[in-house]
């Protein structure tokens, strides 16, 4: 009987703790007081957006986008709006391809009175369909902290190829 109280007491600490903890990570723009604190804030950014991403979340995936974003990606051209970037989603991602960022390659850049500039690397998977195999490219996101909120205005993807083995 203990161990199952301790079991319950467990998990309902992890659900009401383990989301606490991350809007704790992803600060206002005015309360980032270090290069950790704003690496702490993209990155938990970035892992909620891909979250919605891979989970095909599409409301929760356009909430990270001002009205107006620009999208612009080597291969597919230029998006203009997140209505037309979530509808792009939902019509080429959604189901066949999940994202995960390559580890070690995330830089962020302070953008004095605007918010941040976000690189990486990031490697596309394509579950049950191996023949597709692993694509791999680089991004750029611009962050803007505006009325309470951090938000995408630019995105450039680009350098898209086939993942190392």
């Amino acid at each position: 009987m203990k161990s199952v109280f301790a079991l319950l007491f467990s998990a309902l600490c992890f659900v009401l703790f383990v989301p606490a903890a991350k809007a704790q990570e992803i600060l206002p723009l005015d309360k980032i007081n270090s290069q950790a604190d704003l690496d702490r804030t993209i990155t938990a950014l970035d892992a909620a957006l891909f979250d919605a991403y891979n989970r095909c979340d599409l409301p929760k995936f356009k909430s990270f986008f001002v009205d107006d974003v620009e999208f612009y990606h080597d291969q597919g051209g230029v998006t203009l709006g997140a209505a037309a970037l979530t509808e792009s989603v939902k019509k080429n991602i959604c189901g066949p391809t999940t994202r995960e960022l390559v580890p070690g390659t995330l830089q962020v850049f302070h953008m004095k009175g605007y918010g941040a500039l976000e690189t990486g690397v990031h490697r596309f998977n394509h579950p049950g369909h191996p023949e597709i195999g692993v694509g791999e490219g680089r991004f750029i996101h611009l962050w803007q902290y505006k009325d309470g909120a951090w938000k995408i205005t630019r995105v450039i993807s680009y350098d898209h190829h086939a993942a190392q083995k």
